[in-house]
């Protein structure tokens, strides 16, 4: 029985939202983002990177102060606003391919330790304590845990009929994505969601597990000071149904001392291989992966597909760990190896095929995207999948919703 709760949010006022909101801060290029700071001054990026304009070297901590005082100078200036009252809000992104809707609420850390809310990455402890003193010196959250819930009709229901009203906010980016928000503050409507996702079962974490993480890691460092906000965190609510899968495909700098030849000879020990030449070709079911190397592409498929005792064993991702990366390929750190880099699945292959060509990288590997399904067996199981798996969308604006700590 999972507990959600409206909050009383922070947002950018109507007539400059479309100048606020932002992607998360590393997916800009060096580029792009001198662009932003150097020519809106009304984007978030000022507060998460609140030394630009100094051109500042600050340790940690400072930087933390910084862009406390930022966000304090946005609030200030009336670029946000603070609501009065606690609210929920119905949150949708719609781009080329698809549309993204779903709910922006408090969830309850009470869940979270109870396994209410299911996990199924690890975690990097220095990233969950990093983010935690970000939470502690900053005081506030701007980027939501990517939450699903099992589909539900009257919830799906309640979305169509929600949609159908004026929307607090409408508009586009430069990347053709179109993002609107509905804010629901009727007493009424707010305790009928409540009860709603009391029956919806369990919640899985779809991405954000070292913010979920650094969220706890906080109450149980600050958590008798008395401050309630600190028992819940923001997250973003979607059908299981609603989001898109990626997988993250693998390139690597070198066949650890093997020949093309030998290579070859090693992987036809567990794979069916056919040479597609010049083929662009990917992945088209589960236990077939695609491989670039020497300028051919490949398709692999596994040969002996029933001899698994979890879901884990025959997950993709761990199939090419435990066959190839790490016994011919000697990678047995997937996070640390400078060896192996990865590539989202949302990228084209041809990206793929150029890194390679160039040569800094000698071989690459496609991946089929992991199924929703695979993803909560794994969750229900306690079992924690290999790093880089799964790319999710969507991905939420930053400085669209704060959750004030």
């Amino acid at each position: 029985m999972a507990k959600i709760i409206p909050f009383k949010a922070v947002r950018p006022t109507r007539d400059k939202v479309s100048l606020v909101t932002s992607r998360s801060y590393d997916e800009y290029s060096p580029g792009e983002l001198a662009s932003q700071l150097d020519f809106n001054p009304f984007s978030f990026l000022h507060v998460l990177n609140p030394a630009y304009a100094n051109q500042q070297k600050a340790g940690l901590e400072k930087r933390f102060k910084l862009v406390a005082q930022k966000y304090r100078d946005f609030k200030e200036e009336n670029i946000f606003l603070k609501e009065e009252q606690p609210v929920f809000f119905l949150y949708e992104i719609e781009t080329k391919n698809q549309t993204f809707t779903g709910i922006i609420a408090g969830t309850t850390l009470e869940d979270y330790r109870n396994n209410v809310i299911k996990k199924h990455e690890d975690t990097l402890q220095y990233r969950v304590e990093l983010f935690k003193d970000y939470l502690h010196q900053t005081g506030f959250n701007t980027e939501p845990v990517l939450i699903t819930y099992p589909d539900n009709p009257e919830i799906s229901a309640w979305i169509v009929e929600k949609k159908k009203a004026n929307s607090l906010y409408e508009f586009s980016t430069t990347r053709r994505e179109k993002h609107q928000l509905w804010k629901i503050d009727d007493s009424k409507e707010i305790a009928w969601l409540q009860d709603q996702f009391t029956t919806v079962g369990n919640l899985y974490i779809a991405d954000g597990h070292h913010r979920s993480a650094s969220a706890e890691l906080l109450y149980q460092q600050d958590k008798n000071s008395g401050n309630e906000n600190l028992n819940y965190f923001m997250s973003f609510l979607i059908a299981e149904t609603n989001v898109k899968i990626y997988e993250f495909n693998r390139i690597i700098r070198d066949l650890n001392g093997h020949s093309k030849e030998n290579f070859l000879d090693l992987l036809a020990a567990n794979f069916w291989i056919a040479n597609k030449e010049q083929e662009l070709w990917k992945p088209t079911k589960k236990f077939e992966f695609g491989m670039y190397l020497d300028g051919e592409f490949y398709c692999l498929t596994l040969k002996n597909q029933h001899d698994f005792t979890s879901v884990l064993e025959q997950l993709d991702a761990q199939i090419l760990y435990t066959q190839v990366l790490e016994p011919i390929l000697g990678i047995e750190d997937l996070r640390n190896d400078e060896r192996i880099d990865y590539i989202p699945g949302k990228q084209s292959i041809i990206t793929i095929k150029e890194v390679i060509d160039e040569g800094e990288f000698e071989v690459g590997f496609m991946l089929f995207p992991t199924a929703i399904s695979e993803i909560k067996e794994l969750a229900d199981n306690n079992l924690i999948m290999p790093p880089k798996s799964t790319y999710i969308d969507p991905k939420f604006r930053s400085g669209l919703v704060v959750y004030e700590l």
